[in-house]
């Protein structure tokens, strides 16, 4: 994938750089963090929880999932608040070596055999660090990539957080590919543990790609004049507190990824479908490969026409396509549904989800730009991930009710889609202008908003 020159104020080679890094920590992170959802729809329900009750242990593993989610928010408090007074590069390194250690665990995790209700109870813990590190990861690489992006192509430097974000997913696929195809003993005893073993490069690999890259001239430049903010939440509520509800409504349209990555699968390998594990894993997979080449297209549509307009093509599609997608599910037919899944999740969500980042960061300043995309995107995240708890229970005692899950998660799209319609349009705005509000007028003696 080709990167565009660097501004003339960057240092040399730091946008490549910081996307390079931005494309690559995400991936790894978000590796960690997808082959959770993958475990916990497959292989969590019969190795952690009561095999005796086979919905409830499908419930209670998918909520498992969420549970990160629910973390996400803390984590973004605490790593907002250290990101806009320490920097953003620190944040990106501790965030990987976080996600890799807890990964890791999961893999050594005894199971509910061996150790009882325990094993769940640790499961849940190793979880919350996932979702603490997520929340810091993918607001520190955006912030990083935004405010070391040229101008006018913020779009599409910042897309490669998101880009990398699809890579992973693609990456955790793929690998459970082989493994959801071991006999059920193997699988089930060591062959699910392989993944979350894999983590460890996590660590390794991302101290080195991260270690040396430089601070952004944006959070640079700030330090040394105004300062930073000694309580950057403060500052945020206060200015910008509108720009954190937007986030939280248009961080919503997450729901769809998480709908189509976890519910959708556990559905399609029903008994009522009954399609196989592995099928249904190459649709995510191609779904993703397609992502790879949709978001940055997208991004770099975002970069001349705007960001509302792509953004809300990716919101307001993505509703729709989810009830064809899930009628396709319904039917058992496996090139429909291969077809519609890329068209959904591949293509249209990827509107959305390519451009979130820059449309996010440049509502905010670089004061509170770290944490005002973390603490928004974060809040709507945790909803996204308990999305998938409330649709196994709205798809009834059977867990076929597809038109309500699909009704549902249409339902959560419609908050992204207002947010996007009351949001300004920054994509021609300077780098140092963002976040900035509109000087009064003078009108005689009087003051009005410009």
């Amino acid at each position: 994938m080709s990167v565009p020159d660097a501004p003339l104020d960057a240092p040399p080679g730091q946008p490549r750089k910081a996307a390079l890094a931005a494309w690559i920590g995400s991936a790894l992170e978000y590796y960690d963090f997808f082959i959770y959802g993958s475990a916990a729809a497959l292989i969590f329900p019969e190795v952690f929880f009561d095999e005796s009750d086979p919905a409830t242990a499908t419930l209670l593993s998918l909520a498992t999932f969420g549970v990160a989610y629910a973390a996400r928010p803390v984590g973004a408090l605490f790593l907002g608040h250290f990101g806009d007074r320490l920097g953003r590069k620190k944040i990106m390194v501790f965030t990987l070596m976080l996600m890799g250690l807890s990964t890791f665990l999961i893999g050594c995790l005894p199971t509910r055999d061996q150790v009882g209700t325990l094993a769940p109870v640790l499961l849940v813990i190793c979880r919350v660090l996932q979702g603490i590190s997520a929340a810091g990861e993918q607001a520190s690489a955006n912030s990083m990539t935004l405010e070391h992006a040229p101008p006018g192509r913020r779009g599409y430097y910042t897309s490669f957080t998101l880009n990398g974000t699809q890579a992973g997913q693609l990456l955790a696929t793929l690998v459970f590919i082989p493994v959801a195809a071991l006999p059920e003993e193997q699988l089930l005893s060591w062959g699910w543990r392989v993944p979350f073993w894999l983590s460890v490069t996590v660590a390794v690999v991302g101290y080195v790609i991260r270690r040396t890259l430089e601070e952004t001239p944006a959070f640079t430049q700030q330090a040394a004049t105004e300062g930073v903010a000694k309580l950057p939440l403060a500052v945020l509520l206060r200015e910008h507190w509108t720009d954190v509800l937007r986030v939280i409504a248009g961080a919503l349209v997450a729901s769809v990824s998480t709908i189509f990555t976890v519910w959708a699968l556990a559905y399609a390998t029903s008994d009522s479908v009954g399609l196989s594990r592995s099928s249904m894993l190459w649709v995510g997979a191609l779904a993703n490969l397609v992502a790879l080449a949709a978001i940055p297209l997208w991004a770099t549509l975002s970069d001349r026409i705007g960001r509302r307009p792509v953004f809300l093509i990716g919101a307001a599609g993505s509703a729709a396509m989810m009830f064809v997608y899930l009628w396709a599910i319904s039917t058992g037919s496996y090139p429909l549904i291969l077809v519609l899944g890329v068209a959904t999740f591949g293509i249209v969500y990827s509107a959305a989800n390519g451009i979130w980042p820059s449309f996010y960061g440049e509502m905010f300043s670089t004061r509170v730009r770290l944490s005002g995309m973390a603490i928004g995107t974060q809040i709507g995240f945790a909803v996204a991930g308990f999305a998938v708890t409330f649709a196994a229970q709205i798809a009834g005692p059977g867990g076929d009710d597809w038109s309500s899950v699909a009704l549902f998660t249409a339902a959560l799209c419609v908050p992204p889609v207002l947010a996007a319609l009351t949001a300004r349009e920054t994509h021609k705005v300077p780098t140092d202008s963002l976040g900035e509000r509109p000087a009064p007028k003078t009108v005689g003696r009087e003051q009005v908003a410009a």
